[in-house]
């Protein structure tokens, strides 16, 4: 494909990314992977003043990335990878994300029931105003459906 750049391989015969290629990626901007890397992260390789992303940071990536989908803070996530780093991290990893994800379970469930109560509170309000707004519209001719807004857009 003409214009593509190519690719760059390490030392060790492994596949290196640029930042912009990163961040093209996974949505990213330069500044948020520049963030994770300031937060201790990341940790590109250097070439001069360029960053050099190996496999273990592009991997690293896909965690931090599914972590913050997932609602972690990114101290929660750089525990994780952490602990990944360990020699017997993969136990501990295992037992600490197990940890995390229970508690993210449950604070989601939590919010879930709050947004659940609030909707069920709107709907009666709702329900209450139109039992009592419906007489008065109809004695001046107006038909109460077209005061409402459609409840799903």
């Amino acid at each position: 494909m003409p214009g593509a750049a190519p690719l760059r391989i390490d030392s060790d015969g492994q596949r290196t990314y640029t930042i912009g290629e990163l961040a093209d990626e996974f949505g990213l901007t330069l500044r948020t992977i520049r963030h994770y890397e300031d937060e201790g992260l990341l940790a590109p390789a250097r070439d001069g003043m360029n960053r050099v992303y190996g496999h273990r940071d592009r991997a690293r990536l896909v965690l931090i990335c599914r972590g913050k989908r997932l609602g972690f803070s990114l101290a929660e996530i750089k525990e994780f990878l952490t602990l990944y780093d360990d020699s017997d991290g993969q136990v501990r990893q295992m037992q600490h994300l197990q940890a995390l994800t229970r508690r993210r379970v449950s604070a989601l469930e939590r919010q879930l029931a709050d947004v659940q109560q609030t909707l069920g509170e709107l709907y009666r309000i709702d329900a209450q105003i139109t039992e009592h707004l419906t007489p008065h519209l109809r004695r001046h001719g107006i038909d109460e459906t077209s005061t409402r807004e459609d409840k799903n857009p």
